[in-house]
């Protein structure tokens, strides 16, 4: 049995155990059994003397992306103690590429399907940097310079992170002072990861430019078009395209096919014509996640991004008389074989099925 030593990023409390724990590469008796629950502060001081498991097979592609964000929220929430943070988000972001690099159309559903748990601050710097690894990739970016890009999504908003949620979740318009935090919290993030050992000026500059807009009303320093670098312009789409799409107390996330529409109009917007068609070409009008009507009636699922032939995969879960249909997919075009009617919100398709079902074990929880 092959052992591997874990650490407190490994668990996730108040589950199952996935193994059991070992306090030793060679012990024969387990220190706790898979299947077990932990609750915080039952292996305090336990991981500095070593725990171990069973390597066993890798984590799925959703387990990876919910574990990297438990581990982004507890670093950004801590990032004020730290003074060497650079190696962890550096890590972060490195095990976020290599996630999306094992299948981006799963990793894209779950940003539609809201598969990524964890506070809305966080998960969306996360959500964010998704996006913006998939555009770099697709760009021809260096792996240097995807990993740098990558980093500076994830940590974004550091400097808000805390305040973020009450903003969430707050009836009515911001205060002035909210206001004010927003608009410099830009800096306030570059502040904080200096502070935490960050000294990579790219990725500080990224950070502090992802909200100028073109024609200089962006903020915190109100740059111009050509003082606004291409990879601050992809992560401030990303970051804009994610919010799009999320929900808010107060609006409804906007459909697929609108938010796309509205990342590519909005005046003021550094709109880099690059960036925006790969963002059609990657993500497009009904990326992976989509719930969809067919124009024969069915609803379904994207379950695929566009194919050599510029046809998407369809998982249809219901047939044009109501009936479940959970086993067909269709193959689907905005012209023919059966082209998609409408993009629809969760309450509309009123369709019940996990990411497995979909996208097999790579996609299970």
């Amino acid at each position: 049995m092959a052992i591997r030593r874990i650490t407190v990023a490994d668990i996730v409390f108040g589950q199952p155990l996935a193994w059991d724990v070992f306090s030793s590469p060679t012990a024969v008796r387990p220190l706790l059994h898979k299947g077990n629950l932990v609750t915080p502060g039952q292996l305090d001081g336990m991981f500095d003397a070593g725990l171990y498991a069973e390597a066993g097979a890798p984590a799925s592609i959703l387990q990876s992306l919910n574990l990297i964000n438990r581990r982004l929220e507890r670093t950004l929430m801590e990032l004020r103690d730290e003074s060497s943070a650079d190696n962890t988000l550096r890590s972060l972001a490195g095990e976020l590429i290599a996630t999306v690099d094992r299948d981006q159309d799963i990793v894209l559903a779950a940003i539609f399907l809201n598969q990524i748990a964890g506070a809305y601050a966080v998960r969306h710097c996360t959500e964010a940097a998704i996006v913006v690894c998939l555009i770099a990739r697709a760009m021809g970016k260096t792996d240097a310079e995807v990993l740098v890009v990558t980093a500076a999504a994830l940590t974004m908003n550091v400097g808000m992170v805390r305040q973020a949620e009450l903003f969430q979740g707050k009836e009515g318009a911001l205060s002035s002072e909210e206001r004010a935090l927003v608009r410099r919290h830009p800096s306030d993030s570059v502040n904080m990861l200096r502070w935490a050992g960050i000294t990579d000026d790219e990725w500080l500059d990224l950070v502090m430019l992802h909200h100028e807009n073109d024609d200089g009303t962006g903020y915190p320093e109100g740059r111009l078009g050509n003082e606004i670098s291409q990879n601050a312009k992809l992560i401030g789409l990303a970051d804009r395209y994610c919010a799009f799409v999320s929900a808010r107390n107060y609006r409804r996330s906007l459909l697929p096919p609108d938010a796309l529409v509205k990342l590519a109009t909005e005046h003021a917007m550094p709109v880099d014509p690059a960036v925006i068609a790969h963002f059609t070409e990657q993500i497009g009008a009904f990326p992976p996640g989509t719930l969809v009507r067919l124009e024969n009636g069915e609803l379904g699922v994207v379950s695929s991004r566009k194919d050599a032939a510029g046809l998407l995969r369809v998982h249809v879960l219901r047939a044009t008389d109501g009936s479940p249909f959970p086993l067909a997919e269709l193959r689907s075009t905005g012209e023919r074989e059966c082209a998609i009617s409408e993009a629809l919100h969760e309450d509309q398709a009123r369709l019940r099925f996990t990411m497995k079902h979909i996208w097999g074990e790579l996609a299970g929880l």
